[in-house]
C-alpha cells in the first residue's frame, strides 16, 4: 500500500495530472506526471481500466505497479503527481516487465517535464489536496 500522503485520491487531481501533464508511453504501461510547484510529497495513482481484464486481473496489476511505484517516488521532487495507466499487455506482463516499464515511461515523463517538450514551459498546477 502507498501510505496515504503518496496518493492520488480525488478524480479532480487525475484529471488535472492527465491533461496538464507530460506522457511517455511505453509497450504495457502510460505515465503521466505534472510538477504541482507545492511543498508536498510526490504523489502516485493508478488507473486500471475493463480493457485490460476482469477486476481479478486489473487487481493483480495493481498490486504488482504498488510496490514498483513506491520504490520510485523517493526520487521524484516534492510536489510531483504521477498517474500510472496500464495498457491490456499489462495483464500478461511480470513484474520485472512493468517494472522496466514503470522506470522508462517515468524518466521519459520527467524529462518532457523539465523540458516543456517543445511546448511553452507548464505553470505549476496544484492539486485539489494541496496546501496554497
Amino acid at each position: 500500500m502507498l501510505p496515504m500522503g503518496a496518493r492520488l485520491r480525488s478524480a479532480a487531481d487525475f484529471a488535472s495530472v492527465v491533461r496538464a501533464g507530460r506522457r511517455a508511453g511505453t509497450r504495457r504501461l502510460v505515465v503521466h506526471v505534472l510538477s504541482t510547484g507545492q511543498d508536498v510529497p510526490p504523489r502516485a495513482g493508478f488507473v486500471v481500466s475493463a480493457k485490460v481484464g476482469n477486476s481479478v486481473v486489473r487487481h493483480r496489476v495493481t498490486r504488482r505497479l504498488r510496490p514498483l511505484v513506491r520504490e520510485q517516488l523517493s526520487a521524484l521532487a516534492p510536489g510531483t503527481a504521477v498517474v500510472v495507466r496500464a495498457l491490456p499487455s499489462a495483464a500478461s506482463a511480470s513484474s520485472t516487465e512493468l517494472g522496466g516499464d514503470l522506470e522508462s515511461g517515468l524518466r521519459a515523463a520527467v524529462r518532457k517535464l523539465g523540458t516543456g517538450a517543445g511546448r511553452a514551459p507548464a505553470s505549476p498546477t496544484p492539486l485539489k489536496g494541496d496546501p496554497a
